[in-house]
């Protein structure tokens, strides 16, 4: 298989998984699948990292996270 195949199979299976992150958290059935509403969300999260409060919601964002991914592999 030639090096761009494989970089793009790589590239598809990233975004197939980060768009299963954004099924898993319930975002497409709390929004309706509303996909102003998701992406409106993205951007604004974007913005909290772009801001002084990064370091903040980072931590608050991992935390949460961790404790999702945590409770999810003892259930």
């Amino acid at each position: 298989m030639r090096t761009w195949q494989v970089e793009r199979r790589q590239r598809t299976r990233h975004l197939i998984e980060l768009g299963g992150l954004v099924v898993k958290a319930g975002i497409v059935d709390l929004t309706c699948d509303d996909r102003a509403i998701i992406y409106g969300a993205l951007l604004w999260a974007a913005d909290k990292l772009q801001s002084d409060e990064r370091d903040k919601a980072l931590a608050l964002w991992a935390d949460k996270g961790k404790q999702a991914f945590e409770h999810e592999a003892t259930a």
